[in-house]
């Protein structure tokens, strides 16, 4: 069965079906039925998937974030786990809504965040995968042609369709981060991951394109050049935290990742197992804090505070009875004000539920319609906050989990609050190999013509 998407004739994606209504079974995991099943043809079991081949050797990875930033020096097991070396954890400065507004600031945050990592790892980095969550990034699907003529087709060919995806994305100050083929048709059949070696009449295919401003691209390599460091790769936001979270499960059935940040909650949809679309929305942690701060006179270290030990989603049936001390700005620390958990919590579910409907509007407003919406996972440090998940349940309409990181030791957190580090942990599974094959076909691509186009062409061929 194909589905159509917007915009097309033809279908990039084959869904996978079965037969309906009917579980199947595996000798691992029989399934009881009311009559007879010894008769019934069923799948042989699914083989054990093999683990990364990782790359050898020590990377480095940065994530900027609005709030904090952290740096990760790690490596690939052989029994496909992470392993963090070093790490570098603190707030970030110089960093508004996941931009650098400071270029100064941002480069004293950058040394001393990676020299801590560097310091425990015992090891120095010159080069580094560093997250994209500023730019105001924008994702759109690009379609292109290219005739064959009956011959069989090379790698040269597919190259060619993405240069010619790059050339059709092209736009005025901006620059391209992802080039990733979304499926490719094969005169006419849908379906194909990889064309080369089909004989044809003409190749068509599909491609997720996301950019970013130019402008803060290079403000970026500024501040890194200037804390001596060189950016080696850039990788988006949603994408490395949906890397870090997922099962290859969840990416082949469809899904959609919330990364609730700081400064900013950015969301990515997966479908067989590609990327199909980001956004971000410009509201994140940092906005509930703001909120405490301003409604209750406090400072917004105290705001923060309050909201990570005692904050909620939604309200309890205790919340009432429960009092909170808060000291006042401007006042002596001796003159604490006091008011139940209840007020507190009715200033962070106005916020709460924002956030939520805009994630909601972004995701209706897609044009993806139900293909790889029914199920949510969020993750980020914002993510924590208890009760969140029956409330984006509710609001979002679609099963909802909470998503860490998954086979990575040596975080700076345990595994329960684990989830501030999604997208550095991604980054780092990227840096050092993982998924390479995930969404990009190994391609050969010409060399860019100047400095600045070298720099824009991080996500290399990771074939």
């Amino acid at each position: 069965m194909t589905e159509t998407l917007p915009g097309t004739e033809h279908s990039f994606f084959r869904r996978r079906g079965g037969m309906r209504g009917r579980a199947l079974s595996t000798p691992e995991h029989p399934v009881a039925h009311s009559r007879d099943t010894r008769n019934v043809l069923t799948l042989p079991p699914e083989e054990t998937r093999p683990t990364p081949a990782w790359r050898s050797g020590v990377f480095g990875v940065l994530d900027i974030g609005s709030t904090k930033m952290t740096c990760l020096i790690g490596r690939g097991e052989p029994d496909g786990s992470l392993n963090v070396l070093g790490y570098g954890w603190r707030r970030a400065h110089g960093i508004r809504s996941g931009s650098i507004v400071d270029v100064r600031e941002a480069e004293a945050a950058i040394r001393a965040t990676v020299g801590q990592a560097e310091d425990a790892a015992e090891k120095r980095m010159d080069a580094l995968t560093v997250n994209l969550s500023g730019g105001h990034p924008a994702s759109r699907w690009i379609d292109v042609h290219l005739p064959i003529g009956g011959r069989e087709v090379t790698a040269h060919d597919v190259d060619q369709l993405r240069v010619d995806a790059k050339a059709r994305a092209w736009a005025e100050g901006r620059s391209i981060i992802h080039n990733i083929p979304l499926g490719y048709l094969v005169d006419g059949m849908a379906g194909v991951t990889d064309p080369r070696g089909y004989q044809c009449t003409e190749l068509s295919a599909r491609f997720h394109i996301v950019d970013m401003h130019s402008s803060s691209l290079r403000t970026l390599d500024t501040v890194l050049q200037r804390a001596e460091l060189r950016l080696d790769g850039l990788v988006s936001s949603p994408f490395a935290s949906a890397l870090s979270v997922l099962s290859d499960e969840e990416r082949d059935l469809g899904v959609t990742v919330v990364e609730m940040g700081g400064g900013t909650t950015s969301l990515s949809v997966f479908l067989e197992g590609r990327l199909l679309h980001i956004a971000q929305i410009p509201v994140g942690g940092l906005h509930v804090t703001r909120d405490i701060a301003s409604a209750l006179s406090t400072s917004l270290d105290t705001a923060e505070r309050l909201k990570t030990l005692f904050g909620a989603a939604q309200l309890g049936s205790d919340d009432q009875r429960e009092m909170l001390s808060i000291p006042l700005i401007g006042e002596s620390r001796d003159r604490l004000a006091r008011v139940p958990r209840a007020r507190l919590i009715s200033f962070i579910e106005p916020r709460i539920a924002e956030t939520l409907e805009l994630v909601r509007n972004a995701l209706d407003t897609s044009g993806l319609g139900g293909m790889a919406n029914t199920r949510v996972v969020l993750t980020g440090g914002a993510s924590l906050m208890e009760g969140l998940v029956p409330v984006a349940s509710r609001i979002l309409g679609r099963s909802v989990r909470l998503g860490r990181p998954l086979n990575i030791h040596g975080l700076p957190e345990n595994d329960a609050a684990s989830a501030g580090f999604s997208t550095v942990s991604g980054l780092l599974a990227w840096a050092a190999g993982a998924d390479r094959n995930f969404a990009h076909t190994p391609i050969t691509e010409t060399a860019p013509n100047n400095l600045f186009q070298r720099l824009v062409g991080f996500i290399r061929d990771r074939g």
